[in-house]
């Protein structure tokens, strides 16, 4: 049985490197199937889709017009012993923190999920990855549109061009980093995994939201982005992470869509459990 669940006879006798290949296969061949309900999220539907992306719309006009060039100079002002310890946080705004460790997950997973194992094993196993899968699609993917599509836009970042000017445009003419300011990258990257990690560990949700904001602030701090930048980053950010959830959702794997059109969270293993199974792994 692969880590997802499903049989595998084929490669019940096979070698390491062929049941590695069979969990891999066939974890893609779950994440692209077709939906297992047709059941439909509750909170996207065109009009609060239509409304929300209004309301982003002129949220995001009105800081560019009455906040951007008064945080930027505000931000010049701010103390050295203010700004460093931002400049040091706002390193941690980047996906490779999340993402890395994420994509080694899945890789020890793929590797230790032999056939062998007592299916309650590879139950955790299958757990565990379908979760780690979520949480590398919930924050790669709005960070993977959000690297072409700022670049496409092409704004100007603070001081790009030697001033503050939060209406200085170059689209579809110059591919920098200094034009590519909205949305801000590292709010996309926070704000995803605010929502792809609350959704699945609740408790955590005091936490990320502390992360976020930090991160968030930092990008103006060190004048690396506008407030409208950050805003749109984390508008983007959240709702990637929502649309990944119902993508797992429609296909049951680690959600579920009610009759109610509630997404609601498929129970994970327990901490002693998973802790029983690593030390049925990893023992000698």
């Amino acid at each position: 049985m692969s880590v997802t669940g499903g049989a595998a006879p084929a490669v019940r006798a096979a070698s390491w490197p062929r049941w590695v290949w069979a969990n891999v296969a066939w974890a893609v061949a779950l994440l692209v199937r077709a939906p297992r309900t047709a059941a439909k999220p509750r909170w996207p539907s065109y009009a609060r889709i239509g409304a929300c992306a209004v309301a982003s719309l002129v949220v995001i006009a009105g800081l560019m017009v009455f906040v951007d060039a008064w945080a930027i100079e505000t931000a010049l002002r701010l103390p050295r012993w203010v700004v460093v310890p931002f400049k040091e946080m706002t390193e941690f705004g980047k996906s490779g923190w999340i993402l890395v460790p994420v994509g080694l997950g899945l890789v020890l997973v793929a590797a230790l999920a032999s056939p062998a194992l007592p299916r309650f094993t590879l139950l955790v196993i299958g757990t565990l990855a379908v979760r780690f899968a979520f949480l590398f699609t919930a924050i790669a993917a709005p960070g993977l549109f959000v690297t072409v599509i700022k670049r496409l836009i092409g704004r100007s970042r603070p001081f790009a061009d030697g001033q503050v000017d939060s209406f200085l445009y170059l689209p579809l003419v110059v591919w920098r980093t200094d034009y590519a300011s909205l949305p801000s990258g590292h709010a996309t990257n926070v704000f995803a995994a605010l929502i792809a990690v609350g959704v699945i560990w609740p408790r955590l949700r005091g936490i990320m939201w502390a992360y976020a904001l930090i991160i968030a602030l930092s990008r103006v701090v060190v004048l690396a982005h506008y407030p409208s930048d950050v805003f749109a980053g984390a508008i983007v950010g959240a709702v990637g992470a929502w649309l990944a959830r119902d993508w797992f959702a429609a296909r049951r794997l680690g959600f579920v869509i009610g009759v109610d059109g509630r997404v609601r969270t498929l129970p994970g293993p327990s901490f002693a459990r998973i802790k029983r199974v690593a030390r049925r792994l990893l023992a000698p």
